[in-house]
């Protein structure tokens, strides 16, 4: 499952999507569900270009970047809304997860990741064995 991070670092998170900085743009939403045996997490990354996508597993950390370039400057913009630079965003995942599985697709401006449960995360029979008259016997 997704950790839950400090409250610390997601009010800043929170500050950093909200009003973004030059150096750092606004928002990489993100939506993040369990189906099965996999995680899912999607991010809208509109206008990104597939090649500046870079994703790093460390641990149980998921770090996604993406670029988005600037505006020309041989152009007269009348409107300018749209974050421009690296975009970067963390996962803490738990132990649970299979982090040398993790698959990345990117399509219609949205990276999806798919995050597999580790089998030692899986629930799994154990066999009981009792004893009669000084003998092992399966149960």
């Amino acid at each position: 499952m997704l950790m839950r991070t400090d409250p610390f670092r997601d009010l800043d998170r929170v500050t950093q999507q909200v009003f973004g900085t030059a150096a750092r743009p606004a928002a990489m939403p993100m939506d993040a569900w369990r189906d099965g045996e996999e995680f899912f997490v999607e991010f809208d990354l509109p206008g990104i270009d597939p090649d500046s996508l870079d994703l790093d597993v460390e641990r149980n950390v998921v770090t996604v970047r993406a670029t988005r370039p600037g505006l020309d400057t041989e152009r007269s913009m009348i409107a300018a809304e749209r974050p421009r630079g690296m975009f970067s965003r963390q996962l803490f995942l738990g132990d649970n997860m299979d982090t040398d599985r993790i698959r990345a697709d990117y399509r219609d401006g949205v990276l999806r990741l798919t995050i597999p449960v580790a089998e030692k995360a899986k629930p799994r029979k154990i066999e009981v064995f009792h004893q009669r008259d000084n003998q092992t016997v399966d149960a």
